[in-house]
């Protein structure tokens, strides 16, 4: 983990106090800085500095389960956003063989991949087909609620 120089630390804060995303201040520290940082570090980080980031209200909606309550652990709400789709994010019971925490992620296209965040603290995904990428729109919106589903965890 990286170690900030008290000024630094008052900045993160800062950013925080201003709206900034775990994205944003992720990207903040590399590029002013020069302190690359994965999301998983990034977000212990905010945790050991005590930094609460400030939850902008997002309209709620509901859809489908895609996956039987069993195979799940805990679920972030669904949630539009903007030009974003529906986009559903769900934790494993158990995390697949060599990940900390694993789960589901299902977008607005109705495709749902694998998603977990190995030893190394690094995201990845396992598409349903070779090439799938996400729509672009629903990336902030996954990455919204996978944080929300990690901090309850």
């Amino acid at each position: 983990m990286a170690k900030l120089s008290s000024e630094q630390k008052k900045q993160v804060e800062a950013w925080a106090a201003g709206g900034a995303t775990l994205n944003d201040i992720q990207s903040r520290l590399k590029s002013e800085f020069g302190i690359t940082l994965t999301y998983l570090d990034a977000r212990m980080l905010l945790i050991d500095l005590g930094v609460k980031l400030i939850e902008k209200p997002r309209p709620v909606e509901k859809a489908a389960e895609v996956l039987a309550p069993s195979q799940e652990r805990e679920s972030a709400p669904d949630v539009g956003l903007g030009g974003g789709g529906r986009v559903s994010v769900s934790a494993d019971e158990v995390a697949i063989p060599g990940a900390m925490v694993s789960g589901k992620a299902v977008f607005s296209d109705g495709k749902t991949v694998a998603w977990f965040v190995d030893g190394n603290g690094r995201l990845g995904l396992n598409a349903p087909e070779p090439g799938y990428r996400p729509p672009p729109d629903d990336i902030p919106v996954f990455e919204q609620q996978l944080d929300a589903l990690l901090a309850r965890m």
